[in-house]
């Protein structure tokens, strides 16, 4: 089984406290699938929702094929997630929950079929990412400080 990950979407790790992730897959069109395996993947401003009992992924820019045809189609357009009802339904369940989103983690190609992590997140307070900051820099002072020990 190979994993090749295409885009990944640092800035929601910062942005979000990530309660719980999922594998979904995607309905693309030839000429996106071809655009995803080159790379030309944004994660940046993408996010999920169910409408009447499906997950679209919306915002995520997918570039036109280079080679392709004057029908590419729309480089924003809301993309279908395939994933299992009861999976949808325990999503929805979640989401109806105040402060719940749906953000793509990454894309990649396993097996080559596109496929999106999707996570399941609640938005960090300003307090809390200048702590996970400081923290940050505490321990990398402390890997210095300890590597030049040795």
């Amino acid at each position: 089984m190979s994993i090749k990950v295409v885009a990944t979407n640092r800035k929601a790790r910062h942005e979000y406290e990530i309660i719980e992730t999922i594998e979904a897959g995607i309905a693309l069109t030839g000429t996106e699938i071809k655009s995803v395996r080159e790379g030309s993947v944004s994660l940046k401003e993408g996010f999920a929702l169910i409408k009447d009992g499906e997950v679209w992924l919306m915002d995520v820019h997918i570039a036109p094929y280079v080679h392709g045809h004057r029908d590419n189609p729309d480089p924003r357009r809301p993309r279908k997630l395939l994933l299992h009802r009861r999976e949808i339904d325990r999503l929805q369940g979640k989401l109806a929950e105040k402060g719940w989103t749906l953000v793509p983690l990454k894309m990649y190609l396993k097996n080559n079929r596109a496929k999106v992590e999707l996570a399941l997140v609640r938005g960090k307070k300003k307090y809390d990412k200048r702590r996970e900051i400081a923290k940050r820099d505490a321990d990398r002072d402390l890997r210095r400080a300890l590597k030049g020990y040795r």
